[in-house]
C-alpha cells in the first residue's frame, strides 16, 4: 500500500468575529455620557440612573426639598434702646412672620427692663436682616413704647398681621401689680408704614 502523508486539517479559525464599528467606542461613550449626567444632577442633591434599553431613567421625587427660608431676625443680637437706669433688658416674647410682602421674614419682640420686681412696661419693637453678610439687625419701628406703661402678652403673627393683648391702667391709683384695663392690638403694614387698630377695651373695678 503506497504511504499517504496525511494532509493537515485546516487550522481553525481562531480570529474573533468582526466586531461592529461602534463597539469599540462604546466604553468611551458610557463615560461621557455618566459624567455629563453626574455634572447636571449634582446640584439638585441625587444620582439618577442612566437610561438603557430597558426602559426610562427613573424619575426625580415630586417632593423635591426646596431652597430653604431665610433666618428671621435674631433679637440675641439687639441693642435695645430702653433705659433701665442700670438693670440688664429682658426679651419675654417673640414672632416672626413676613410683614412687608417681601417675602423676608421681620422679627417683633417683646422687651422690657429687668427690674427683678414689680411689673416694668413693655416695648414692641420691629425687627429687620440686611442682606448683607455679617450684618446685625436693625429696629425699623417701634409699636409700643413704655411710657404708655402697658405689658403685652399674646404676641403673635399671622398673615402679615402682628396682634398683641395690651394690659394697662385706668388711673394711676391702679397698683401696677394688677392691671384692670385690657385691649387687643393689631398692627399691620399699610402705605409705608404700621397702622393700629385697637378692639375689645375693657375696664374692671378694683
Amino acid at each position: 500500500m503506497p504511504h499517504r502523508t496525511a494532509t493537515p486539517a485546516p487550522a481553525p479559525d481562531t480570529a474573533a468575529p468582526d466586531t461592529p464599528a461602534h463597539s469599540s467606542t462604546r466604553p468611551l461613550h458610557w463615560l461621557a455620557t455618566a459624567c455629563a449626567t453626574a455634572a447636571v444632577i449634582a446640584g439638585a442633591g441625587f444620582l439618577q440612573p442612566e437610561a438603557t434599553a430597558a426602559g426610562p431613567a427613573t424619575p426625580e421625587p415630586a417632593n423635591r426639598p426646596t431652597a430653604p427660608q431665610a433666618a428671621a431676625p435674631d433679637p440675641a443680637a439687639v441693642t435695645w434702646p430702653l433705659d433701665c437706669k442700670g438693670a440688664p433688658t429682658t426679651v419675654t416674647a417673640t414672632a416672626q412672620g413676613d410683614l412687608d410682602g417681601d417675602r423676608r421674614p421681620e422679627t417683633v419682640a417683646a422687651v422690657r427692663c429687668d427690674a427683678g420686681s414689680g411689673t416694668p412696661p413693655h416695648a414692641l419693637y420691629v425687627l429687620t436682616q440686611d442682606t448683607a453678610k455679617g450684618t446685625p439687625p436693625r429696629i425699623v419701628a417701634t409699636l409700643l413704647d413704655t411710657a404708655r406703661r402697658q405689658t403685652a402678652t399674646d404676641l403673635t403673627i399671622r398673615d402679615g398681621t402682628i396682634t398683641a393683648q395690651l394690659l394697662g391702667y385706668s388711673s394711676p391709683d391702679v397698683p401696677r401689680y394688677n392691671p384692670d384695663v385690657k385691649q387687643l392690638a393689631k398692627w399691620r403694614w399699610s402705605g409705608g408704614k404700621f397702622r393700629q387698630e385697637l378692639t375689645q377695651t375693657s375696664a374692671r373695678s378694683v
